[in-house]
């Protein structure tokens, strides 16, 4: 079990949602983010990172420090599930190969079906492949 699996299926455990793991060149410090459905405050942060840190001891994975942290207002989307989640929001998103000359889009989620994500940009439907995403963040509503 790698350890994106190994987070993923502790924190869905607590009731906790993994929206990424990142680590530093060198693997020494590890960064969780997590979500939960009514959002993720100081005190989840701190539970999660003191049942994470026993959790990597036993499991012998080695870091010098763990941060645990909420993805933020400009959360990043990657499953499918979170676009299904976050359906009628507004999204940034880049794409690896361009789409009539363009990467960058703004616009409203609207559905994803069979690997295919609709998204409305300036009133016109595109239908992007999941696959071709390379970066897609909520727009915080301010």
């Amino acid at each position: 079990m790698d350890l994106y699996e190994l987070l993923d299926s502790t924190l869905a455990g607590l009731g906790y949602e993994l929206v990424e793991v990142e680590r530093s060149s060198r693997g020494r410090l590890l960064r969780v983010f997590i979500d939960k459905p009514d959002g993720v405050g100081v005190d989840d942060c701190v539970a999660v990172s003191n049942h994470l840190s026993r959790l990597l001891a036993v499991e012998n994975i080695d870091y010098d420090r763990l941060e645990v942290s909420s993805p933020g207002l400009d959360r990043p989307l990657k499953k499918a599930s979170d676009f299904i989640r976050f359906a009628g929001e507004s999204v940034k998103l880049r794409l690896r190969v361009g789409l009539q000359g363009q990467r960058n889009f703004v616009g409203i989620l609207r559905e994803v079906n069979d690997g295919v994500l609709k998204l409305e940009v300036d009133g016109k439907m595109l239908d992007l492949e999941l696959n071709n995403l390379e970066k897609v963040r909520l727009v915080p509503k301010l």
